[in-house]
């Protein structure tokens, strides 16, 4: 294939992706109102995996912070190998049957929280080897892979398949599995936090400014919601440092 022809095939493999995950809603479903109960009842959200899918969970566990404005300690991802496995892989980390246990243990895991096991190919040795221990010892476990039937869907107590078919180049799950559990990702935490009340109306007010562009986007919410000039929403939010603080203090004010 020239380049033209590579791209095109590409993305109509990628296309079929969204669809695939539409079959697993009532799947997504069920687990993100397991990890909206846990998180309404002071538990923690684990994501655990290796490789792609160990760095789909840190990546999607790192941006909770800033856009939900929630502790860093909320929504954790885990990596087989440790974070320098987020940059380098490293080989045969994926294969232990009790490492992915030891780390969850470090975190002081209780029964209050809720472990989501992330495979594509649902065979991980690390992954399936934490989630058998979580439940040993009364933890919710869920899971996010892409066969049917797999080990790790047998073991996780609420499972999400998403069959999105052979990949474009062959075995290389980063492609259309890894999108698939990305999109999976998005709508779990989002869900979540929007039931947990860190969201108005489809705003994200309680993000941390941390830099210009989050803080031109807070002063435009303050405009909006509050229906001042931008002079006055500037100084609100120099002042507060927060989107609802800044809104909960000036309709306190007029009281």
């Amino acid at each position: 294939m020239n380049i033209k022809e590579l791209l095109v095939n590409i993305n109509n493999e990628d296309k079929t992706v969204p669809l695939a995950v539409e079959k697993s809603l009532p799947q997504i479903e069920k687990l993100a109102e397991q990890v909206v109960e846990k998180l309404k009842n002071g538990g923690r959200l684990f994501y655990i995996g290796a490789g792609t899918s160990g760095r789909l969970g840190i990546l999607d566990a790192s941006e909770c912070p800033p856009t939900f404005g929630v502790s860093h300690n909320l929504v954790i991802g885990i990596i087989a190998g440790g974070d320098s496995a987020i940059r380098k892989a490293v080989e045969f980390a994926e294969d232990s049957t009790t490492q992915g246990w030891k780390d969850l243990k470090a975190f002081n895991i209780t029964k209050k929280d809720i472990v989501i096991g992330i495979a594509a190919s649902g065979t991980t040795p690390y992954v399936i080897g934490a989630l058998q221990q979580c439940n040993k010892n009364n933890i919710a476990t869920g899971c996010i892979t892409c066969n049917q039937n797999s080990p790790l869907s047998q073991t996780a107590q609420f499972s999400i398949e998403v069959i999105v078919g052979p990949e474009f180049v062959t075995g290389s799950s980063r492609m259309k599995a890894g999108t698939a559990q990305k999109l999976v990702l998005n709508m779990i935490t989002t869900s979540a936090m929007i039931k947990l009340g860190k969201i108005k109306d489809n705003k994200m007010i309680d993000m941390q400014l941390s830099n210009n562009k989050l803080v031109d986007r807070g002063e435009k919410m303050l405009m909006k919601e509050l229906n001042i000039p931008l002079d006055e929403a500037q100084k609100l939010l120099d002042k507060h440092q927060n989107v609802r603080l800044a809104i909960k203090n000036f309709n306190d004010g007029r009281k």
